[in-house]
């Protein structure tokens, strides 16, 4: 899901400031780091506190991690003094947000400065066990011999909601979108027989999955993920679909190279640690680390999918 971005490391003149054997240069950091995230509770403030506690136990200095509304993390990082000691961690509402609501301010290319794509999670299709399908294939073909008749929960404009989304698209079925305020409250009403289908988060599901209260069909990754070894992608079925939540680091825009880079050295080098890539992973998240650049492209690769999706479905959190 991603364009390129060209980044050129530039060297600070007389100043070799760099990373060697796992220490950070003298010139950075000197004072305690801040994190904005989103309220607490959520995947992104799990991955957010998790990452915060590894860089502060390797950089003898405080990390920080502040909650706010989404809206006012990413805003007071887009206007940060771009020193490195303010610092964002989001999910894709970083970027999809603008798609969907006139009233945001900033702009996702432009406004931020990506350090590194930390972690993935796809999401599963779930179904209450009183729909007749056990599998994707019969499911698209229940949907279209019942146009309209079949319904799936999600809140507006989030992962369950877009996934669902490009299901539609790409598989041509009609479900119908019964409104909630929050994931919880759709998994509930999933459970009751409320709705049918989900595409639901896997740390939330899961657990029902396994009591059988939901039937699993499929996970969105494009390739098998290792956070759900027994199920097999929806892309067998339908060919190009794939839909994973997307937990990355941001700076402001005009930090400096250098900074960008002994953050994202740090960084991945932390994501490869066996006892932090458990902890995501036993929250149902899978570590990834890339390069500034590699984030970039994944990012405007999102917006041009989803980009689409949210247009052609007309999806507005006004």
């Amino acid at each position: 899901m991603m364009h390129r971005i060209a980044w050129s490391w530039l060297l600070v003149a007389g100043i070799a400031v760099c990373r060697v054997d796992g220490v950070w240069s003298e010139s950075y950091p000197v004072k305690s780091i801040r994190i904005l995230a989103p309220e607490a509770g959520g995947g992104v403030d799990f991955a957010a506190r998790v990452t915060a506690q590894a860089m502060q136990s390797r950089l003898g200095h405080p990390v920080i991690v502040d909650n706010r509304s989404a809206i006012v993390a990413a805003e007071t990082v887009a206007k940060g003094t771009p020193d490195g000691y303010t610092l964002l961690i989001s999910g894709g509402s970083l970027w999809l947000l603008p798609l969907m609501r006139k009233s945001v301010s900033w702009n996702a290319i432009k406004d931020f400065a990506p350090v590194s794509l930390l972690a993935t999670s796809p999401n599963m299709i779930v179904i209450h066990p009183s729909v007749a399908a056990k599998s994707v294939q019969e499911l698209i073909a229940l949907a279209k011999a019942r146009p309209g008749q079949l319904n799936y929960g999600a809140s507006i404009g989030g992962s369950t909601h877009l996934a669902a989304e490009l299901f539609k698209s790409l598989a041509g079925v009609n479900l119908v979108r019964i409104p909630f305020k929050g994931n919880g409250p759709a998994l509930n009403a999933l459970i009751g027989g409320e709705v049918q289908i989900m595409f639901a988060t896997i740390a939330a599901a899961l657990p029902h999955v396994k009591s059988g209260k939901l039937r699993a069909l499929a996970s969105t990754s494009a390739k098998p993920s290792a956070l759900l070894p027994d199920l097999p992608t929806a892309s067998v079925t339908l060919p190009g679909y794939a839909s994973a939540t997307m937990i990355g680091l941001f700076a402001p825009p005009a930090t400096p190279v250098n900074i960008i880079r002994q953050l994202n050295s740090e960084v991945v080098s932390l994501l490869a640690l066996p006892e932090l890539k458990k902890r995501y992973f036993d929250a149902g998240v899978e570590t990834v680390g890339s390069s500034p650049a590699g984030f970039a492209t994944a990012i405007r690769d999102d917006i041009a999918t989803l980009g689409k999706v949210i247009k052609d479905a007309g999806i507005r959190d006004d």
